[in-house]
C-alpha cells in the first residue's frame, strides 16, 4: 500500500464532496475538514469547476490529502493533477483509466462490486478498491463475501454510509475507510456551516476509532 493510501486509512473516513461553488466555499470547507480530524477529500467531477476546488483547497491546507471523484476520462485525470489532486475515484473498473492513472504514478481507486471487477483489479495490480454504491450493492455482508476469492484486497465502501453504520463496516479489516457525504451534504455546504461539519468529522473520527480498538 503507498503511502498516500496509507495515510487515507488510518484517518478512515474520506469526504466525497460536491461543490457547486469552489471559489468561495473550498477554503473554508477544507479547514473545517482538517479541524475535524479528517484531512482528506475526493473532490468529484460531477460539478463544473472540480480542479479549481482541488487547487483552493490544496492552497487552504497544503498537507490536506485531496483527490478527484466520478473520473471519467483521462482528460480529467490530467485536469486533477494539475491542480494538485493526490489521488483518482472511478464510479466503475475502467482498464483504460486505471493504466493511465498507474503510468502517472497516482494512486486510482476503481469502483469495483462483482467477481468480474475484482478479478480485473487483480489482473491489474491494485490493491485497494472502491465498493460503490455500497448499501445499495449488498453492504458490508457483500463485502465480507467478496473478500473470501479475492483476500488480497482492501476496500473503500462509498454510497450510504452514514454515522449510523459507519462503525459496523470500519469495523472490518477488509475495510481500509468509508466514504460519505453526509458530513458535506449540499445544505452544509451551500449555507456554509462549517462549525457543524466539523462537529460531523470529530463524531466520525471517533466511532471509527472505537470501531477499529474496541
Amino acid at each position: 500500500m503507498d503511502q498516500i493510501t496509507r495515510q487515507i486509512s488510518e484517518i478512515g473516513v474520506v469526504p466525497v464532496i460536491k461543490l457547486n461553488h469552489p471559489e468561495r466555499d473550498a477554503a473554508p470547507l477544507a479547514k473545517a475538514l482538517c479541524e475535524g480530524g479528517v484531512a482528506v477529500a475526493e473532490v468529484t467531477f460531477r460539478a463544473a469547476g472540480a480542479a479549481t476546488a482541488i487547487k483552493l483547497m490544496k492552497e487552504a491546507c497544503p498537507d490536506m490529502i485531496v483527490g478527484a471523484g466520478t473520473v471519467l476520462t483521462t482528460v480529467q485525470i490530467d485536469e486533477a493533477i494539475a491542480a494538485g489532486a493526490q489521488f483518482i475515484v472511478t464510479p466503475g473498473m475502467d482498464p483504460e483509466l486505471v493504466k493511465y492513472a498507474q503510468e502517472k504514478k497516482l494512486p486510482i481507486f476503481p469502483g469495483c462490486t462483482t467477481p468480474t471487477d475484482y478479478h480485473t483489479a487483480y489482473k491489474l495490480g491494485l490493491e485497494v478498491l472502491k465498493f460503490f454504491p455500497a448499501e445499495q450493492s449488498g453492504g458490508l455482508a457483500k463485502i465480507k463475501a467478496m473478500s473470501a476469492p479475492f483476500p488480497m484486497f482492501k476496500v473503500m465502501p462509498t454510497g450510504g454510509i452514514s454515522l449510523k453504520n459507519l462503525g459496523d463496516y470500519a469495523k472490518a479489516p477488509v475495510i481500509a475507510a468509508c466514504g460519505g457525504s453526509y458530513m458535506v451534504t449540499a445544505d452544509l455546504i451551500d449555507n456554509q456551516k462549517w462549525a457543524e461539519i466539523t462537529d460531523l468529522c470529530k463524531q466520525s473520527v471517533a466511532i471509527v476509532r472505537e470501531a477499529r480498538n474496541g
